[in-house]
């Protein structure tokens, strides 16, 4: 009887699928600081400040 070994194809699938999820995870990280930024743009300065932000806290967010 044969048989076949695939504990490599398993590994390197597996180390694709890490990648692509990391990928998938900073991209929804990105997108969340954006979403962020956008809406603490929309805000006053006393708003901002009343939440102890200034306008040049908001690009730090990443």
């Amino acid at each position: 009887m044969a048989s076949i070994d695939n504990t490599a194809n398993t590994a390197t699938l597996g180390h694709f699928g890490q990648l692509v999820s990391s990928g998938v995870a900073a991209i929804a990280a990105w997108n969340d600081a954006r979403l962020t930024r956008n809406a603490l743009s929309q805000l006053s300065d006393r708003e901002l400040t009343d939440i102890g932000l200034s306008r040049d806290d908001i690009f730090s967010i990443r």
